[in-house]
């Protein structure tokens, strides 16, 4: 497991801001790329090989890099996807690996499709959401339906016909809100500042609920930003740096709100060991863990970093916040990731730097098919 000098020491909040280098987490050169590995946590390979696997949201940017993860160590995986357009399903995400899966069109929220889906599964990997903060202000029912009353529902299905599942739920680090304090770790209140941040920390208490009561196995991962290949770009609804590659990509410049901010970023492959790690050890059996980076950085250097990537130069313009956008930013945050660290052995391995050049690899070959 890599070394960290300090109990996650990221970034220190007091460094000003407008130098927009941040401190990186002292991880040895030498240990940062090994398999996320700890003494008496199962073998990752045995435990899914051969194994039953259901994804919710599995057409998605992260369900699909996880679904190939998964048949790469031999897993029979289901995928289940609504392909509502603005929701990130995209077939090409398949591209490769489509004969190898069984895919099932349905929507999470169709209890008796889930009743079926969920019979015979071993694993279920719960992806599946509504992610955008701005839509769910705008229709906070709909929101309410895929993030809240769905979980629950497919909880239900669970518990009455798949009892010995075990369940990975995918959670978000927005329900913290404003931070009080910084790096933020599970113990952090939670109080969120928009209806999507509510229905997920609803969606993710059901869950813990389940395993301590109707001892339905399941745990949580709190997402910071991810990013990685097959991330939804056509608009901001998944990520607004998703919106930054396409524009970079097309050799147009995009924009910066703020820009002062500090984030931290997991790339995908990064957020697949975790899943991983999770669904293949009860160690993690009613937990809730915060995923993060191995970096800190303002947005505003975030942003010259993408560009410094593509070799460009005037690529983004900052503005000032939108009020609408304002009103429900978090301002900073960053995460503690030390629970997940010495639980389950996970630390995130690629740099951003590295996972920001993969990515546009990726868009540049294959932008196309995400427009």
């Amino acid at each position: 497991m890599p070394a960290i000098a300090a109990k996650n020491q990221l970034a220190d909040p007091a460094v000003p801001r407008d130098k927009a280098v941040l401190q990186k987490v002292e991880v040895e050169d030498s240990e940062r790329y090994p398999a996320n590995v700890v003494p008496n946590l199962p073998d990752i390979a045995a435990c899914f090989r051969g194994r039953r696997v259901l994804i919710t949201g599995g057409i998605g940017f992260i369900g699909a890099n996880l679904a190939r993860r998964l048949l790469d160590l031999g897993a029979r995986v289901t995928l289940v996807d609504s392909l509502i357009p603005e929701y990130g399903g995209n077939l090409f995400n398949l591209d490769g690996i489509a004969d190898r899966v069984q895919v099932n069109i349905s929507d999470v929220r169709d209890a008796h499709s889930m009743r079926y889906l969920v019979q015979g599964q071993e694993f279920l990997f719960n992806l599946a959401g509504q992610t955008s903060h701005m839509d769910s202000m705008q229709d906070p029912f709909t929101d309410l339906e895929i993030n809240c009353r769905a979980q629950l529902s497919i909880l239900e299905a669970c518990r009455k016909y798949s009892p010995d599942i075990k369940i990975v739920f995918a959670s978000t680090r927005q329900i913290y809100g404003r931070p009080d304090y910084l790096p933020v770790d599970e113990k952090h209140l939670v109080r969120p500042v928009d209806v999507n941040g509510v229905n997920k920390m609803a969606g993710e208490s059901f869950h813990i609920l389940y395993n301590n009561v109707h001892h339905v196995r399941a745990c949580a991962l709190r997402l910071t930003n991810t990013i990685g290949p097959r991330m939804r770009v056509q608009d901001a609804r998944q990520t607004f740096v998703g919106i930054w590659v396409r524009l970079l990509v097309e050799g147009k410049p995009f924009e910066v709100w703020g820009g002062d901010q500090l984030r931290d970023f997991t790339y995908v492959d990064d957020a697949v060991d975790a899943f991983l790690a999770a669904g293949a050890s009860d160690a993690a059996n009613g937990r809730i863990f915060n995923l993060g980076g191995d970096q800190v950085i303002s947005l505003r250097e975030l942003a010259a970093t993408l560009a410094r990537v593509v070799g460009t130069k005037n690529a983004f313009v900052v503005r000032e916040f939108p009020a609408e956008r304002k009103a429900i930013d978090i301002g900073d945050y960053y995460s503690d990731f030390s629970a997940i660290r010495e639980t389950l052995g996970w630390t995130p391995r690629v740099p951003l730097a590295d996972g920001l050049a993969r990515t546009v690899a990726f868009y540049r070959e294959h932008l196309r098919h995400y427009l």
